[in-house]
C-alpha cells in the first residue's frame, strides 16, 4: 500500500468513525472531509497522527483541532454553496480548506504572520483556490467583505467579540468557544431582525483568542 492510500484508506475511517459515527450528518461536510487531505495541513512528523481524534501542534502555541470538533463547528454553521465566510484564527489553513469546498467566499485572518503564511502554503499544496488569508486581529473581524452568511471563531473568548456579531448578516450564524482560558463552551448565535439567539452545543477546549476584543497577551 503507498502512503497517498494509506492516508486515503485513514481519513475514510476518520470520517466513519469519528465524525459520521458520532452523529454529523451534514453529507456536505461528511464529503468535504473525505476530501480535504488533513495530513498536509499538520508538521513534517506528525502526518501519522493527522487522522486520529486528537489535536495536534502546529508551532506558536497553536493547534490543529481534533476532526470530531471540526465537523461539529462546520455543519452547525448551516453553510450554503452561494455563502460569504469569515474565519477567525487560520492556524494551519485546514479548516479554510475545508469551508471553500463549502462556501463561495472565505476570508480567513490569523494575527501571527507566521501561521499565516503556513496556511497559504498548505492550501497552495493541497490545491486550494478560494480562500484569502489576512493578517490581523481577527477579534475586530474584516469590515471589508462585510456582512458575513456565516463567522467560525477557532480561539477562545471570554465573550463573542461584538464587531463580529456586528459583522454578520441578517440570518447569520457564528460559532465560537466562550468562557475562560481553560474551558469552554462552544456557542452557536443565530442573527434574527437584529436579534441574537444563542444555542449552547457543549464543552470544549481552545487555545485563547488573542485581540482587542479577546485576551490580551498579558491575561493568565
Amino acid at each position: 500500500m503507498t502512503e497517498i492510500d494509506r492516508f486515503a484508506r485513514e481519513r475514510e475511517e476518520m470520517v466513519e468513525f469519528q465524525i459520521r459515527g458520532r452523529g454529523i450528518r451534514d453529507e456536505r461536510v461528511l464529503a468535504a472531509m473525505r476530501k480535504i487531505p488533513r495530513h498536509l495541513f499538520v508538521p513534517k512528523g506528525l502526518e501519522r497522527l493527522a487522522y486520529e481524534d486528537r489535536p495536534l501542534p502546529i508551532g506558536e502555541g497553536q493547534t490543529i483541532s481534533q476532526p470530531y470538533i471540526v465537523a461539529v463547528m462546520t455543519e452547525q454553521l448551516e453553510l450554503k454553496p452561494q455563502d460569504r465566510v469569515l474565519e477567525v484564527g487560520t492556524g494551519s489553513g485546514y479548516q479554510a480548506a475545508l469551508l471553500a469546498e463549502l462556501a463561495a467566499t472565505i476570508i480567513s485572518i490569523e494575527r501571527l504572520e507566521s501561521l499565516a503564511n503556513l496556511a497559504r502554503e498548505n492550501l497552495a499544496r493541497a490545491g486550494i483556490t478560494g480562500v484569502r488569508v489576512v493578517v490581523g486581529d481577527g477579534t475586530e473581524g474584516y469590515p471589508p467583505e462585510a456582512p458575513y452568511d456565516a463567522i467560525i471563531i477557532t480561539a477562545a473568548s471570554p465573550g463573542v467579540p461584538q464587531p463580529l456579531i456586528d459583522q454578520l448578516a441578517e440570518g447569520g450564524r457564528l460559532v465560537a468557544p466562550v468562557g475562560s482560558r481553560d474551558c469552554q463552551d462552544l456557542i452557536k448565535l443565530v442573527k434574527h431582525e437584529g436579534r441574537i439567539e444563542c444555542i449552547p452545543l457543549g464543552g470544549v477546549s481552545f487555545v485563547p483568542l488573542i485581540g482587542e476584543f479577546g485576551w490580551r497577551e498579558a491575561d493568565r
